[in-house]
């Protein structure tokens, strides 16, 4: 995971793409759907970044960020470095370097939520659930997963021990979490987050500038909205008292 951050943070500060300072989350997976052990990293990333001076938001272009063969080498460059120096007793094979690394990238198309819905289930969940296991019987276990291929749902009988061992690879070992934020997300740069919140808010506000009251006038605002209905369950009475503004909240 921080390899990958690394990479698409140094790509990413190029004039030639952003030029500024990106954030990314992280989210690390382990599994496939028959729990085959295969540790990959999803990383979503802002369409843009801060500028070096931490004054200015620098947009993305609207269908491009980086790309990708470069991020590929960066990418291979970062981690293959970050192993030699975590274990220098292991000798990489020369093979790595005459093979292209494939990194896939690709825009939100439905929304960041869709994104962010699709990265949380990986978050609390185990490699299986109790709903995929046909049966356990004989000292086999039975149990359904998707062919990546053909992505049809097929059945697979595992002796006992062998289902046991393909789970237990992805109890991640202690002191390893799933998600982890880098560059502009890193809890370092949680002041600056906030100043961009103000940046992009800002920009929100004169694209749809309309006519607004002062924000301490809503807390002087009497009573006048009482006895309207409550616009969610249609049956309540509505009381207006205040209007309590939005406070973000930085990554933990």
């Amino acid at each position: 995971m921080k390899s990958a951050a690394q990479a698409v943070i140094k790509l990413a500060a190029d004039p030639h793409y952003i030029g500024g300072l990106i954030g990314v989350l992280c989210v690390l997976h382990t599994w496939s759907s028959s729990l085959v052990y295969h540790p990959h990293a999803h990383c979503l990333i802002p369409a843009g970044g801060i500028s070096a001076d931490k004054k200015h938001w620098l947009p993305a272009r609207n269908n491009y960020l980086v790309p990708v063969k470069a991020l590929s080498k960066i990418f291979r460059g970062i981690f293959t470095e970050m192993v030699r120096k975590e274990l220098p007793d292991i000798e990489l094979s020369s093979s790595i370097w005459q093979k292209d690394w494939v990194v896939y990238c690709k825009p939100t198309v439905q929304g960041a939520s869709k994104v962010l819905n699709y990265l949380g289930r990986y978050v609390h969940r185990i490699a299986i659930t109790n709903s995929r296991i046909i049966s356990i019987e004989d000292g086999k276990v039975i149990f359904r997963y998707k062919d990546s291929k053909s992505h049809r749902s097929k059945i697979m009988t595992l002796k006992a021990q062998e289902f046991i061992r393909r789970f237990l690879q992805h109890v991640l070992p202690k002191g390893v979490h799933k998600i982890r934020y880098y560059g502009l997300w890193s809890p370092a740069n949680r002041k600056h987050l906030y100043k961009i919140k103000e940046l992009l808010n800002k920009g929100d506000a004169a694209q749809h500038s309309e006519p607004q009251q002062d924000e301490s006038s809503d807390f002087e605002k009497p009573l006048s909205l009482a006895g309207q209905k409550c616009p969610h369950c249609k049956i309540g009475t509505l009381v207006w008292i205040a209007r309590i503004y939005s406070h973000w909240r930085a990554p933990p």
